[in-house]
């Protein structure tokens, strides 16, 4: 029988770059021709919900720039940098938006043959500010046709519209993580081990993709 969901990995220890281009910044969203259809939208003109009140003034600078960034019209970028990943089979792609000639968002996508994610980094005078990571799970690899299906006697083919969306988000302030809200959860404080724990991977991947741009 196979397993119905595996989730993807987010870590970005082994991101390499086959090469680099500019993108044509009148279309928003990547294709790859490896991969199924994109199911996970990049945010555009969107506001970060407030959950509940805990922390709301430490976060409201935070998902201002989230929503100022978000916003523009990336024709109005000065620069728009691409970079292919091989991290798995199926590929993905990482881009870097400038504007005024500064870095301000990077935006990474990854396939795989279980699933594929997004994950949005914003950064705010230099520094990393908001983080969010989407996971889209399918119901069986896309390679799990009705064929494959009637021989392990299964009830059920890949099926995008069967998949399954989580989500996360991480807010930082002055190089700290301060705050999570995961999947399905009240927006309750995490302990501090544990943003501790997820700062470092955060920075770890964004230390990666900033070094992919800085030493072209």
């Amino acid at each position: 029988m196979v397993i119905k969901t595996i989730l993807l990995s987010l870590t970005a220890a082994f991101l390499f770059f086959s090469c680099e281009s500019t993108v044509n910044v009148g279309n928003r969203e990547v294709s790859n021709e490896n991969a199924d259809t994109s199911l996970l939208v990049e945010s555009y003109n969107v506001i970060d919900p407030v959950v509940n009140e805990y922390l709301k003034d430490e976060l409201a600078p935070i998902r201002a720039n989230f929503k100022r960034i978000n916003s523009i019209d990336i024709k109005d970028c000065s620069l728009v940098l691409e970079k292919e990943l091989n991290e798995t089979s199926e590929g993905g792609e990482a881009r870097f938006y400038y504007w005024n000639s500064k870095l301000e968002k990077i935006v990474v996508r990854r396939y795989a043959e279980t699933g594929q994610s997004l994950s949005e980094f914003y950064l705010l005078n230099g520094e990393l500010s908001f983080v969010l990571e989407r996971t889209c799970n399918y119901n069986r690899p896309i390679y799990y046709d009705s064929t494959m299906m009637k021989e392990n006697d299964d009830t059920e083919a890949f099926d995008p519209q069967k998949a399954e969306t989580l989500e996360d988000r991480s807010y930082f302030s002055k190089g700290k993580m301060i705050h999570a809200i995961a999947s399905g959860d009240c927006g309750a404080p995490f302990n501090q081990e544990y943003l501790d724990m997820e700062e470092k991977r955060l920075k770890s991947q964004l230390t990666i993709l900033t070094n992919m741009v800085e030493t072209k």
